[in-house]
C-alpha cells in the first residue's frame, strides 16, 4: 500500500473502528479465497488502532473444538454421513460460543472468526443438500442469540481458488469442481438474500489490492448504516 493509501486508511479507520467494539464479523468463502490471508491483515490492522479483538476460527477454536476439528478434515473419513459432519461443526460452534464468543462479546471486545454458520449454509447446505431450514433450526441451538453483525464472503473464481490451495488437501478441499461450484454459488445466494449482513469482496487480486477493497468496502458500509448492525 502506497503512502497515499496508509494516510488515508489511517483516517478513515478512525471513523469507524470504535464501532467495531463488542461486534462479530465473519469472515467466509470458497476454499482458497484468500479469506485467512485477510483475516489476519484485518485483525492486525483492527489491533493496532486499539480495538480489542477475539480471533476465532472453524472448525476449532477450543481444545474439544480442535478435536473435532481434527475429525472433520481428515481425508480418512471420507465416509462420514453428510448430516454427521453438519452436527459436528454445530457441536464445535456451540463450545465456541459459549467459552470465546460469548464472554467476548459481553466484553466488549470485537470478534472476528474465520468462518461461521454461513459455512455450513454454503457447504453442507447449498452443495450437500441440507435444506437451510434444518440447518437454521439446530444453529439457532448451538448459537442462542450470538449471530453475526456482518459476513464479509470473498468471493473468487474456480481457477484462481484452485491455484492457490495446498496440494496437500484436507477431506473438504478434496470433493471435486462440481461440490466447490455450488458452495460458491450458496455463498452468493446467501448475500444476495441478505444484503445488509452480507458483503462480497472480489478477492481475484493480490493480498494488496483486496485488503484495499476489504477497507473501503466495510468503510462504505459503516458510513452508510452508523453501526455494525
Amino acid at each position: 500500500m502506497n503512502a497515499y493509501r496508509r494516510f488515508r486508511y489511517s483516517h478513515a479507520m478512525a471513523d469507524w473502528v470504535d464501532q467495531l467494539r463488542g461486534g462479530f464479523v465473519v469472515f467466509d468463502g470458497p476454499d482458497g479465497s484468500g479469506k485467512s490471508t485477510q483475516f489476519r491483515r484485518f485483525m492486525e490492522h483492527v489491533e493496532s488502532s486499539g480495538v480489542p479483538v477475539c480471533q476465532v476460527r472453524e472448525p476449532g477454536g477450543t481444545p474439544i473444538g480442535e478435536r473435532i476439528r481434527d475429525v472433520l478434515l481428515d481425508p480418512e473419513h471420507d465416509g462420514m454421513d453428510l448430516r454427521c459432519e453438519m452436527l459436528l461443526y454445530m457441536a464445535s460452534r456451540a463450545q465456541l460460543v459459549a467459552h470465546r464468543i460469548a464472554p467476548a462479546q459481553d466484553a466488549g471486545e470485537l470478534v472476528l472468526a474465520d468462518r461461521f454458520i454461513s459455512s455450513t449454509l454454503a457447504y453442507q447446505g447449498a452443495a450437500g443438500g441440507i435444506p437451510v431450514a434444518d440447518i437454521l433450526r439446530v444453529g439457532q441451538i448451538a448459537l442462542g442469540k450470538y449471530w453475526p453483525d456482518l459476513v464479509v464472503v470473498f468471493d473468487v473464481d474456480e481457477q484462481t481458488a484452485a491455484a492457490r490451495l495446498s496440494p496437500l488437501l484436507d477431506r473438504m478441499e478434496q470433493k471435486g469442481a462440481d461440490y466447490h461450484r455450488l458452495v460458491r454459488q450458496g455463498f452468493l445466494d446467501q448475500a444476495q438474500s441478505d444484503p445488509q449482513r452480507y458483503l462480497v469482496i472480489d478477492a481475484r487480486g493480490d493480498a494488496d489490492e483486496v485488503f484495499d477493497e476489504l477497507c473501503d468496502a466495510i468503510a462504505r458500509r459503516f458510513a452508510e448504516s452508523g453501526d455494525h448492525s
